[in-house]
Formats: C-alpha cells, structure tokens, sequence
C-alpha cells in the first residue's frame, strides 16, 4: 500500500481516496488481450433465499470490466443469472469449487443457518486456495482463513467479526467516533490478516501491516439500499481479478478502495446526484448502480474533473490548520 505521506490526509488522518488513485490501478484490456487475460472472477454467492444477491453480484462483475465470469450457484440462482447475463459461464456447487479463477466473491445473499455442511465445505476450499477471496455476508462467520482476503462487512457484521477474532466489541462509542472507527478497521484487518473493507456513509478500508485506514466518500446516501453492497462485492471481485491475471500484485486495500469509489461514482451517476451543485439526486435500485458502472470508469479513464477531490483537499488543510 502506498504510504499515508504520498496522498491525502483528511481532518482524521485517514488516507482519502480519490479518482486519480483509480485511474492508476485500472486495467484497460490492450490488443494482446483475451477473455481470460482480462480477469476470470468466479462467486459463489445467492441462495434459494436470496437468489437476486447472485444477479447483482454478476451483473456488477460483468459491467466492472470482467473478461469472464462464472457463477457457482443453486438452480434457481442460475436461472436468474442467465436470464439477465446469458454469457456468464454458470455450474451448480457440485463441480463449482475447482473452477479456475483469478478471483472469487463468496457470501452475498446467503444465510449461515441454512446453509449446508457440503455448501460449508466448498466455501473452506475457496478459502484456503490461492486466489484472493471477497468475503461478504453470510460467509464472513469463515474467516480468518489462509487465502487472501478482503473482508466487507457492514456495522453489524463488523462488530461480529471483531468478536469471532478475539478483539473488543464495536459499539456505537467506537463507530459512531471516525478516528476510533478507521482505528478498529486497521486493528481488524491486522487480527485478520487480510483487508477490512467497512461498508458505511463513509467506506474504510485497511490492510494488516498497512498502519492506516483509507476513506472513500459513498458518494450520494440513495445508495442505503437493499442489494447495493453485492453490486460493491461484485466490482471488488472484477477488479482483484483483472490485477491478478496481469500479475500486477496491488495490494487488496488498494482495490478495495477503488471498488467503494467506482460503487459511489456509479451511485451518483443512477441518482442523478451532483456534489457540486447540491443536487440531491432520485432514488435508485441495485441494478441502476452496476448498470452505471461502465460510464463511472469511462469518467475516469476520460481524466474528467474530481469535485471531491477538492474538496477533500480543503478539508485537509482546515483539519491541520
């Protein structure tokens, strides 16, 4: 991860996140490039509860710039799955697991309680491979595990991950404080040994042995809705995907980071909400966040202007002042 002196330190000593840092990290295929040289991200995710979590999940995958992406799944995810992204390369969980993958999201739309020892076991094998694993939702009671991983609870789950790796409880007196708060995200990520992605109004994200959390501004509050962090979890996935297959190695916070950006860029673009003016925007639904992901990356790669960029350097001298 790059050192906090190299970027810029809000008013709480968090390294922020900005669109120039995402342009850095974006992989844009070149003439030599396949489908599968572009990143094969793999999920195991949606449950015949919550099937629409797979849905989600894929779409976002695919609009984030996966060259391929295969879905791991019961039947009546699969379905879904294919009746919205036909090209997602799709097995049910009986041969999912030795899939090959440069990636993989695991958990979204899926209830420990009612999930099965096979299904629990698969997850395990997932988790103790050698791809980098996105751990969301229901499969976040798994971890610590052995491969790399990035961790992306909500409050809830936070505080009960911190529980299951042996560190004190996160109450609203730690995370209703933002420099208590970025310091537990960094205090977790090192007991887990991999990233903390802390999904809130404002994302933070750590890394063990990093020292420091990075904050990335959710970008518009209509993106409080149901469905919107497995489009997050499936952008994640992309883009660790498309890093690894070119065998770049950026660390998982890094990306990390620039998935919570693209998410709130995309966000903004489904609300129609515009920071510099104040305009409040509409509300969205999950699908309009991952179907505005590819004019979120092509704003970036485009180099447009970053309001929150300046603003966030305002912020930085009025904190150090």
């Amino acid at each position: 991860m790059p050192s906090p002196s190299a970027g810029v330190l809000d008013a709480h000593g968090r390294l922020v996140w900005t669109r120039r840092d995402v342009r850095r990290l974006l992989r844009v295929p070149g003439r030599t490039d396949d489908k599968r040289s572009r990143g094969v991200v793999a999920l195991r995710t949606g449950s015949d509860a919550y099937p629409g979590a797979a849905v989600l999940g894929v779409e976002a995958a695919w609009r984030a710039g996966s060259g391929y992406v295969r879905y791991v799944g019961p039947r009546r995810a699969v379905d879904l799955v294919l009746a919205r992204r036909p090209e997602t390369v799709v097995s049910e969980p009986a041969a999912g697991e030795e899939a090959r993958a440069d990636a993989w999201v695991i958990g979204s739309g899926t209830d420990p309680a009612l999930r099965s020892a096979e299904e629990t076991a698969a997850l395990r094998r997932v988790l103790s491979g050698s791809a980098a694993v996105v751990v969301d939702a229901g499969a976040l009671g798994l971890l610590p595990s052995s491969a790399p991983v990035v961790a992306t609870p909500h409050a809830g789950e936070f505080a009960r991950l911190r529980e299951t790796l042996g560190l004190a409880s996160a109450g609203p007196e730690l995370l209703d404080d933002p420099v208590r708060r970025a310091a537990a995200v960094v205090e977790t990520a090192g007991a887990l040994g991999g990233a903390v992605l802390l999904k809130g109004a404002t994302t933070l994200v750590a890394e063990s042995g990093a020292g420091y959390a990075i904050a990335v501004d959710a970008g518009t509050a209509w993106l409080a809705a149901a469905g919107t962090g497995d489009v997050l979890a499936g952008v994640l996935g992309a883009l660790v995907a498309a890093d690894r297959a070119a065998g770049r190695g950026t660390p998982l916070a890094d990306l990390a980071a620039s998935a919570a950006w693209l998410h709130g860029a995309a966000g903004r673009i489904a609300a129609e909400a515009d920071p510099a003016d104040g305009s409040p925007g509409h509300p969205l639904v999950a699908l309009d966040v991952a179907e505005a992901l590819p004019a979120a990356i092509a704003g970036v790669l485009a180099g447009d202007g970053d309001p929150d960029e300046n603003e966030h350097h305002e912020e930085t001298e009025e904190g150090r002042a």
